[in-house]
């Protein structure tokens, strides 16, 4: 059979005809503007939190406890308690009265010890001012009076001795009147001694003791007054009673402690420090306290006092790395401490920056 010739067929006339596409929008830069936007936003904010961190790495915290102050309040001298002013919670203000003593044995006590104190005074004047001009013109007197009895004993024994001469007097009779001449005459210095002494007045050492006496009764009575002063118990600076050990009508002794009081001022915080960090801190560095109740408010401090001394960690300060290291104590002054701070109280000292 005979080849019957063909003629291919091409692709190209059995294919549909080419779809034109249509033309590419032109490119918005403006739709990478956000991405990049946020993109440094991010790196900034990394950077930030980076420096942040840092920050925070360099700052030193300290861990320590609030110390407050407290002083037990009591008489200095004994008696009954007679008035109770202030109760356990109560705040008291510096020289607020808050307790006093039966004081009527201490006002006689005054009474008495002015007393003599007048009479001391009145002694003093005496010596001073000498004897009265009366007592001075008996004693001259006195004087007038002796020499008066002498010149007449002594004509008596004058003419005794004539008449023994003349063997008419006894020799008995001479001698009694040599014994009472001699006896006058004692008498006589006698008196004038006694006018002397009125004369010259008392001796130095007489004004000396009086006038001791007088200091003596003027101390006295200054400490009596003391004394009653003492039954009234007054609080030396602001603070808020904590305990109260007796009540109305019991019988105190001297220093026995009546009241305690938390005092308001000054509140510390004893904090510590390891010895790797004593370079960062110094007296008197500004540094801020805060507590766990409240860590957004911390409160302005100021080391006040480093300890020259090492020593172990207390177990009151929550700290692992430290509690077997040895640590300086360092005192911290709150100065504007509020009610919320307690007694014992855990803290962290926040210190600034190492720069």
């Amino acid at each position: 059979m005979p080849a019957v010739a063909t003629t291919p067929k091409t692709h190209s006339d059995d294919a549909p005809p080419a779809i034109a596409k249509p033309p590419s929008p032109p490119f918005d830069k403006r739709k990478l503007i956000i991405p990049l936007v946020a993109f440094a936003l991010s790196g900034i904010a990394l950077y930030s939190w980076r420096v942040h961190l840092r920050h925070e790495a360099e700052k030193l915290l300290l861990y320590g406890n609030v110390d407050i102050r407290e002083v037990n309040l009591g008489f200095r001298v004994a008696g009954k308690l007679d008035k109770l002013l202030k109760d356990e919670g109560d705040r008291v203000k510096a020289g607020d009265l808050i307790a006093r003593l039966d004081a009527e044995p201490y006002r006689r006590e005054v009474e008495e010890a002015s007393a003599q104190l007048q009479s001391a005074k009145a002694k003093l004047e005496l010596v001073e001012a000498g004897y009265r001009q009366e007592d001075v013109q008996k004693a001259r007197a006195a004087v007038a009076e002796a020499e008066a009895t002498l010149v007449n004993v002594e004509r008596n024994f004058g003419r005794r001795r004539e008449l023994l001469a003349q063997k008419v007097s006894s020799q008995q009779e001479v001698d009694d009147a040599r014994a009472a001449r001699d006896q006058a005459e004692a008498r006589l210095n006698a008196a004038r001694a006694a006018l002397a002494l009125q004369e010259a007045g008392f001796r130095p050492e007489e004004i000396a003791q009086a006038r001791a006496d007088v200091s003596k009764a003027e101390a006295a009575v200054a400490s009596a007054k003391l004394r009653l002063s003492d039954t009234e118990l007054k609080a030396p600076s602001d603070g808020v009673v904590m305990t109260r050990a007796y009540e109305k009508g019991a019988i105190l002794p001297t220093g026995a402690t009546l009241f305690t009081i938390s005092l308001s001022d000054p509140v510390w915080v004893r904090a510590y420090v390891p010895e790797n960090q004593l370079g960062d801190i110094h007296p008197g560095m500004k540094v801020a306290v805060t507590t766990d109740s409240n860590p957004d408010k911390p409160y302005e401090g100021q080391i006040g006092y480093i300890s020259p001394q090492a020593e172990f960690t207390p177990k009151s300060v929550e700290t692992p790395e430290l509690r077997t290291s040895l640590v300086y104590r360092l005192r911290v002054v709150i100065s504007n401490a509020r009610e919320d701070l307690r007694q014992g109280m855990p803290v962290t000292v926040h210190l600034p920056p190492n720069k």
